[in-house]
């Protein structure tokens, strides 16, 4: 766990300027809260405000994030004051609670602008819960919200925003679907459905930090989509909090409150929260429960049994989480992943296709977008399949099947990152060859996934079974061999001429690698789409399709 935390790429640091941004926008809201005046408990709010706004809001452009972040003090305002109005009324307050939690989630249907609306509401509330608000305290609540979220707003796109030196990276378009078979529609009910359940029994261990157990329930949801990638994210919620539990009782409850070093630590577990976030949940659920933990040594109530009680609520929120994926419409790994794994190829043919265009002298045409989508897309996927490489998964076949089919996929990256670079070299020469190695690349992908263009085609539903992907070749025929009117094969990428009209079979690799650079990457590509077939291509019962 070491290891993934401080030794997992960065490329172009941006997960360290990620963090680093966050611990000055925080800090900075921190101070102007205190500027004006207002109490801990408004410093609090606050700084939970900026945090939130320099977090979840990921829209694919600067300008899509500055309207996200002006949209929610408008969100979140309306939902403070009821909290508060409702501070008295137990029964009023637990309903409404629940309608924010169902509500949160199904407006991730609108894609990231929806998603962080939603987070934003459910943290008003919460931080309503966490504080006792009433209604004498709005004004100054309110107050601490605006600024924060504007002081926020100045250090991400004023101060440092790194972002526009970054080509946007393309948003994956929300699942497709109506109804219940819309995946959104489905996790707004197991979430009100786990809260609800979190929330009585939450009541039951404690009448005062019940909704600890509500928004251990409602962060297990965010960013999953199957039972599986919920299951995992309720075990790592749970290791990350005993571990920060333990950590809390060798550093907060001995610090009892001391300003200066709370405020370093404080510092450090947002620093932590950021940099972690993308590549460890159990590591950043230890920084939030330090920093939680810090945060009650400040308002003067920290102790050992709180410490225990808030393991037992987290617990309680967990079970909810679980019972709910399990046994409210249910949403199977095998869906989310077939998805996420579909949009990842066609999102290869889409490189390719800019590829060849540039190749062959269209000065418009750029893969640099399209590769930041498909680190993007692969990010989605080793979501997705997180549960069959668990450590903890007991289904050996089911766990080879998922690393071959991440291995290949990152080997295809790999290649598409190269292949981008060579194009982007102005001496990059427009050879009739490498345009023709394109296309043929762009039929080895077509093949893979069923025949479904990437030009705005929907994903759907499509499974990954022989039917529909019918391995890397023309007619279907599952053999370990290509065919040479259909893929790009290895003795295309060695003369570099177009595919002729025979139908005979040659082999799928050349015995030597092509010598240019651009023909290495395309051969590479193929060479891992080939292979990804034999995964891909198993029937409906084999162990990753049914996953």
């Amino acid at each position: 766990m070491l290891k993934k935390m401080f030794m997992a790429p960065d490329p172009g640091r941006a997960r360290l300027r990620f963090a680093t941004r966050a611990v000055l926008g925080v800090g900075a809201a921190v101070v102007v809260c205190g500027l004006a005046g207002h109490s801990l408990g408004g410093a609090v709010t606050g700084g939970l405000a900026a945090l939130l706004a320099l977090f979840t809001v990921t829209d694919a452009t600067v300008r899509g994030q500055a309207v996200t972040t002006a949209l929610l003090p408008a969100v979140g305002l309306p939902v403070l004051a009821a909290a508060a109005a409702l501070h008295d009324h137990p029964v009023a307050r637990d309903l409404t609670f629940l309608a924010v939690v169902g509500a949160g989630v199904y407006v991730r249907r609108w894609g990231q602008r929806g998603h962080s609306l939603g987070v934003f509401a459910f943290m008003t509330f919460f931080v309503a819960q966490f504080l006792h608000a009433t209604t004498d305290q709005l004004p100054e609540l309110f107050a601490a919200v605006v600024l924060s979220v504007l002081t926020a707003a100045a250090v991400r796109f004023g101060l440092w925003c790194y972002e526009r030196r970054l080509p946007p990276v393309p948003a994956p378009a929300p699942p497709v679907g109506s109804g219940l078979a819309r995946v959104t529609t489905r996790q707004a009910i197991q979430a009100t459905a786990g809260a609800g359940f979190a929330l009585v029994v939450g009541q039951l261990v404690s009448g005062q930090r019940w909704y600890w157990a509500v928004g251990a329930t409602w962060w297990i949801f965010v960013n999953t989509t199957s039972r599986g990638e919920t299951l995992v994210r309720g075990f790592r919620r749970i290791l990350g909090t005993v571990i920060g539990i333990g950590l809390g009782l060798l550093v907060a409850v001995p610090l009892d409150g001391a300003e200066l070093p709370t405020a370093v630590l404080l510092a450090g577990c947002v620093f932590g929260i950021f940099y972690t976030a993308a590549v460890s949940y159990t590591w950043m659920m230890l920084c939030v429960t330090l920093l939680a933990e810090l945060l009650y040594g400040l308002l003067g109530v920290l102790e050992p049994g709180l410490l225990a009680l808030r393991f037992a609520e987290t617990g309680v929120g967990a079970l909810g989480a679980v019972l709910a994926v399990l046994l409210v419409l249910p949403v199977t790994t095998h869906t989310v992943t077939d998805v996420w794994i579909q949009r990842a190829l066609r999102c290869v043919h889409a490189c390719t296709a800019e590829a060849a265009a540039r190749l062959a002298g269209t000065a418009s045409a750029d893969p640099a977008p399209r590769v930041a989508e498909l680190e993007h897309l692969l990010g989605r996927v080793r979501l997705s399949v997180a549960p069959l490489v668990h450590p903890l998964n007991p289904l050996l076949g089911r766990k080879r099947r998922a690393r071959r089919v991440l291995a290949l996929l990152d080997d295809c990256a790999r290649q598409i990152r190269g292949l981008a670079a060579v194009t982007a070299d102005p001496e990059a020469s427009h050879d009739a060859r490498l345009a023709a190695a394109c296309r043929r690349v762009e039929a080895a992908v077509e093949a893979l996934t069923g025949g479904v263009r990437m030009a705005g085609a929907s994903t759907g539903g499509v499974r990954m079974t022989g039917a529909s992907t019918g391995g890397v070749q023309a007619g279907g025929a599952r053999t370990g061999r290509v065919r040479t009117g259909s893929a790009l094969t290895g003795s295309a990428l060695t003369d570099g001429g177009p595919a002729g009209d025979t139908r005979e079979s040659v082999p799928a690799f050349a015995p030597r690698p092509p010598a240019a650079p651009a023909l290495a990457h395309l051969y590479g590509l193929e060479r891992a789409l080939v292979e990804l077939a034999t995964p891909l291509r198993a029937p409906s019962g084999s162990p990753l399709v049914r996953a």
